[in-house]
């Protein structure tokens, strides 16, 4: 065996002659996640491989959490800001050479000429199940927490480490929608039927099973790598996805692009090569993160939401979150009545609200736009909320900026993570649009000038 790379987020260890044991084991952290780092050495992993010697490689997590529970949404946040403050004609390529390398890593790795086999024990999701299909050879451990899938959509992102190729390939298009579309999940026996993973064994024995495999001499390509593989044709792929893209569309009022770049990746990608179908996905994966709505979503729906569980596990959410939660419904309940309860219900459901208006409680928040802090916007967002057009942009409009100057109120009060938790509340209890991350997330984003611009529509 040649000399491997140098190591730290994984360990390279030796099971027998000539076959590795590669272990996902991320120092100082319970869970394994895909950061940068992890994703710089699985390509120098991968670009090894094919001088290594080696006659296979079994691939297991060192966690007992899980395989690994997807990207590291923290450093996606970073990366966001490191986007938008490229110049606007680059900002494209800075986040495609950004997010290049994971696709391009796992690509590697199954076309390195070495079998690959999958040891899974606990949850592999997002980035982990992209690693996961990666290999040529899936054996799960047969707990109620494994489980492979691809939740990317659930915070406004799309699988970008090859999922949306892999999966429809493994499995069939229209068997991976949910999956991609919904964040659904394969458990062990799900996962094998559809033809997402090879084999269940008790758990404790996943590593052997996948060293039997690897040691039975098996062909290191993978299904869609070989010469009797048979692509889908474009009118094929277009027909099973142009009625789901339809109802996606009416059911979300275009307000989660995500959805429409999930389903572009497999349209352009599934009938072609996997290579251009890798090269499509980060394309648009590159278009998709420049958007705030994965920045809005992440900050939600996932850094919100882990807050919001752990302070509340603890019993330690913030005092005033009850009043912050009472006083936003308020302010929806005032607009709503201004406007005309018909129409402001019109605007609730176009504009993406989940759950309908609150009723009136008698005592409304003081609604003045002047009184907001001064808060600069992140950038320009593109959205309808900047130029309402039509009545109910505008009557939404107003029901946003007010449910902003209620939450400004709290502002001083709450650290930036208890506002993180109090707009995923609100996303929850009142159905704020999830897309625009709640009502912190919206004056971060707008700015005070725009949430004045809004109540003025």
């Amino acid at each position: 065996m040649t000399t491997p790379p140098t190591l730290r987020e994984f360990r390279l260890e030796m099971l027998e002659d000539g076959i590795a044991h590669l272990i996902f084991d991320m120092p100082g952290r319970t869970m394994n996640v895909f950061s940068n780092a992890a994703i710089h050495e699985s390509e120098a992993f991968a670009d090894w491989l094919p001088k290594s010697g080696l006659k296979g490689v079994v691939v297991s997590s060192g966690k007992s959490t899980a395989f690994c529970a997807g990207a590291d949404l923290g450093e996606l946040a970073e990366a966001y800001a490191m986007i938008v403050a490229a110049p606007e004609a680059q900002r494209t390529a800075v986040g495609r050479d950004h997010f290049a390398p994971i696709g391009r890593a796992f690509r590697k790795l199954e076309t390195a000429g070495v079998p690959i086999a999958m040891a899974i024990n606990g949850l592999a999701l997002g980035g982990g199940c992209e690693l996961a299909l990666a290999g040529h050879y899936r054996v799960l451990a047969d707990t109620p927490q494994t489980a492979l899938g691809l939740p990317e959509s659930l915070v406004g992102l799309l699988p970008g480490g090859g999922g949306t190729q892999r999966m429809p390939r493994l499995v069939g298009v229209e068997a991976s929608l949910p999956i991609l579309l919904d964040g659904g999940r394969y458990t062990t026996a799900d996962a094998v039927a559809a033809g997402a993973a090879h084999r269940v064994v008790p758990a404790g024995e996943e590593v052997a099973a996948a060293l039997e495999w690897i040691k039975s001499n098996p062909d290191p390509r993978q299904p869609w790598d070989r010469p009797d593989w048979k692509v889908p044709g474009k009118a094929e792929v277009k027909a099973i996805l142009d009625p789901v893209r339809a109802a996606r569309l009416k059911e979300t009022r275009g307000h989660y692009p995500a959805i429409t770049a999930i389903l572009d990746c497999v349209e352009e990608g599934i009938p072609v090569p996997m290579d251009q179908g890798v090269k499509a996905e980060i394309d648009i994966f590159a278009e998709l993160i420049k958007r705030p709505e994965p920045r809005d979503m992440i900050r939600t729906m996932f850094l919100g939401k882990q807050v919001f569980g752990k302070q509340k596990k603890a019993n330690a959410l913030p005092e005033s979150l009850g009043a912050l939660v009472a006083d936003v419904s308020a302010a929806l309940a005032a607009v709503a009545d201004a406007a005309g309860r018909d129409k402001a219900d019109t605007a609730r459901t176009e504009a993406g609200f989940e759950k309908p208006l609150p009723a009136s409680s008698g005592a409304a928040p003081a609604l003045d736009a002047k009184s907001l802090p001064d808060v600069d916007a992140i950038a320009a967002t593109g959205l309808w909320i900047e130029a309402p057009a039509n009545e109910w942009q505008r009557t939404a409009a107003r029901l946003l900026g007010a449910s902003a100057i209620a939450a400004a109120h709290y502002r001083t009060k709450l650290s930036a993570d208890e506002q993180k938790l109090a707009d995923f509340a609100i996303v929850s209890e009142l159905g704020f649009p999830a897309y625009l991350g709640g009502p912190f997330a919206l004056l971060d984003s707008v700015g005070s000038d725009g949430v004045r611009k809004m109540m003025a529509a």
